[in-house]
Parts: structure tokens; C-alpha cells; sequence
């Protein structure tokens, strides 16, 4: 890619490395006896750089980041700040409908493990309404399964492949000057890419709420559930609060005619958790015969069915340390029985990178969180 001239050339075309014989829920078993903080399958599934000299890795996806955000060692090479949380989800057994996961029998609660974070590679980034917030969980399910999923808070993911992905992220590299993207470059990048251009207006029509408390949390990508009769369906997944929209939920950074603090966003978060638990709901929305299913720019149609199929409810939050949510991986293909994965190449590039970003600050010394939750609540 060269960057002088401002406009991108080709990138090479994404492959994961093959996946050795071994199962990816035997590799989980494997690594959840190291304990649930420390497992990491995408390290297991994608281990070592595999690929000819002319093809995207994950070592070359994760060097990008690098190259626009720094070089921040022991935080994720993206959403690098973030916050530690905990709780639990109930399921109401609606979900089981569509999938024998045992997560979703009636009455059963599972312990989680998640993460709230912003987007991009620095950790000290300043809060800010329109970067995108994602909340990253981890369900520890019976005998060793587990179910992970990082989401965020956009309706759809402004890149279709891991291709495009890797290009916007030079595009939308912010020019010290203005701390915004080069309007020519990312003009010559949408104008290579019309599918980000829909999806970016798409987003823009469904803005940010006040906070991480009243975010809808959408998987974006598709995967396939199947249920005890043996019947596939596509699904898409979200949260969607049950705290109301608004100020009261996450405040605005400061008073009036005030500038938001830095970390206004994570803040509010915490004072919010301490003082009850934040719930959201899981809503699964059911695909239909041709739908898209490999391509998380286009959205599914708004008359498809969903099923709530449980209450999430988080109680706990803590500053990020060894032990929490620090050290997983939240890979979107550690799935548990009765959940797949769609075609949709977004998955295993996600995994991939996710593993490379993982071994690259699991040997590194820790920095300190900069959200610090005592201080917010001393």
C-alpha cells in the first residue's frame, strides 16, 4: 500500500491459516484448564504466520493498527480502552426454539464475563460520542463450553470483507493537523468501496445514544443456529437496554458550557453500575431464504421475525487487571453447541487477527488501565 500517493493499492486477499484436525471445542477444552482469563483458542486454531509473502495475515492486519494508533504495549492492538465487568444471564428458553445451546434453556443462568471499550488502538483516547463503543462477553457454560461475542454499537460494519477492512483503516487514519481522516484519501477509499459509503450512511441514520448504559450492542455478523430437531436457521444477534435513553443514563461529560471530561463516557459507566445493575435484553433476529448472510454491511429486513431470548444483567465492574476481562480473547468463533458460523469471511479474519493481537500482548509488560475504577468511586 503506498501512502505517499494517498490512494491505496489492491490489498492481498485475506486467508486464514488451515485450521488443524483437532476440533475447535477440544482446543477449548484444552485451554480452559488454564482457567477461563487465560484461554484463548484463536491462538490454538491460528497458530504461526502461514501465509506466502503476498498475502493479508493476521501479523501484517495487526502491524496496521500499529502503524495508524501506535504501538501501546500489553492493551489490544484495537478498542484498546476499555473496562472490566461481570454478571450473569437469565434465559427465558424462547431461544431454544432456534438452538440446542444450553444457554438458552428456560431458567438457566450463566455466569459472564465482559468488557466495555472504544474503538481504536490507543488506550488513552478521549471519550467521544461518535467513536464506537463495544461491549465484549464471555457466557462459561456447562462442561467447559463457553459462548463468546464482541458487538458493538452500530446497526451494520462498514467493511463486507477482511479486504476493505484493512484498507479503511490507512483511510481513516485522523491527520495530525485536524484529527480527522484525509478527506482525499477516504473519498478515493469509499469511492473503491460504495458497499462502506451505504453502510456508513446507514450508521448515520441511527446515531449514538448517551452512553455505553442505553447502547444497543449488535453482532453484525451472521451464524448458524440449529435447534434439538435438527433445524438451521440464520440469526443475527442483540442487546437492546432496558435503561432509558438519555442524559440520566450516562450523563454529558460535564455541566453546562463545560467540556466533557476525558473519560466522561467510562465514568458515567461506573457510577451507574454502582449504584444498581444495568440489564439488556438478547434479541435474535431470524433470517429468511436469501437474506445475506456474508456480508455484515447489508442489513436484514425489519419485518424478520425475533425472539428475546433472555435478560442480561451486569453488576460488577472493575478496572482491567490479570484475572478479568484483561485477558481474554473475544473470539466470535468460540461457540457452543448449537451455534456456527455463517459464510461470512469477516469470522475467521476476526478470530485471526484477534489470536495475533492476543499473542502480541500476552508477552508484553501491563501498562495501568486508564480507567481506573477506584478513583471514579472514591
Amino acid at each position: 500500500m503506498n501512502e505517499d500517493s494517498g490512494r491505496a493499492e489492491p490489498p492481498p486477499s485475506f486467508r486464514p491459516p488451515p485450521t488443524p484436525a483437532l476440533t475447535r471445542r477440544a482446543l477449548l477444552g484444552l485451554a480452559a484448564t488454564a482457567g477461563v482469563g487465560a484461554a484463548n483458542v484463536g491462538a490454538f486454531a491460528y497458530a504461526g504466520d502461514l501465509f506466502p509473502e503476498d498475502r493479508l495475515t493476521p501479523a501484517r492486519f495487526v502491524d496496521r493498527f500499529e502503524q495508524v494508533a501506535g504501538r501501546h504495549p500489553g492493551f489490544r492492538r484495537n478498542h484498546a480502552k476499555g473496562v472490566s465487568v461481570s454478571g450473569h444471564f437469565t434465559a427465558n428458553g424462547d431461544g431454544s426454539d432456534v438452538s440446542k445451546a444450553v444457554v438458552f434453556e428456560s431458567g438457566r443462568t450463566t455466569p459472564v464475563t465482559g468488557r466495555f471499550s472504544l474503538s481504536g488502538g490507543a488506550p488513552d483516547i478521549a471519550d467521544a460520542g461518535l467513536l464506537v463503543r463495544g461491549l465484549g462477553l464471555l457466557f462459561a457454560l456447562p462442561n467447559s463450553e463457553q459462548w463468546r461475542t464482541a458487538m458493538i454499537n452500530t446497526p451494520v460494519f462498514p467493511d463486507s470483507t477482511p479486504e476493505g477492512f484493512y484498507e479503511r483503516i490507512l483511510a481513516s487514519k485522523p491527520l495530525p493537523a485536524t484529527g480527522k481522516p484525509d478527506p482525499r484519501k477516504m473519498a478515493d477509499f469509499l469511492a473503491a468501496h460504495p458497499e462502506t459509503a451505504e453502510a456508513m450512511a446507514f450508521n448515520r441514520r441511527h446515531p449514538p445514544t448517551s452512553g455505553f448504559g442505553d447502547s444497543t450492542f449488535n453482532g453484525l455478523n451472521a451464524f448458524r443456529f440449529t435447534n434439538a430437531a435438527g433445524a438451521t436457521v440464520p440469526v443475527r444477534w442483540s442487546l437492546t437496554p432496558l435503561q432509558p435513553a438519555g442524559p440520566g443514563t450516562a450523563g454529558d461529560g460535564g455541566g453546562a458550557g463545560k467540556a466533557p471530561d476525558r473519560n466522561y463516557l467510562f465514568d458515567a459507566l461506573i457510577s451507574n453500575l454502582a449504584e444498581r445493575p444495568l440489564r439488556w435484553r438478547l434479541m435474535l433476529t431470524v433470517g429468511r431464504p436469501g437474506d445475506p448472510t456474508h456480508d455484515a454491511t447489508r442489513p436484514w429486513p425489519p419485518d424478520r421475525r425475533t425472539i428475546e431470548a433472555g435478560t442480561l444483567t451486569l453488576d460488577a465492574v472493575r478496572t482491567e487487571a490479570e484475572g478479568n476481562a484483561r485477558d481474554i480473547n473475544f473470539d466470535p468463533l468460540v461457540l457452543p453447541d448449537g451455534i456456527a458460523a455463517s459464510d461470512d469471511p469477516l469470522l475467521s479474519a476476526r478470530s485471526a487477527v484477534y489470536a495475533q493481537s492476543y499473542r502480541r500482548r500476552a508477552g508484553e509488560p501491563k501498562q495501568p488501565s486508564p480507567v481506573d475504577v477506584s478513583k471514579v468511586l472514591r
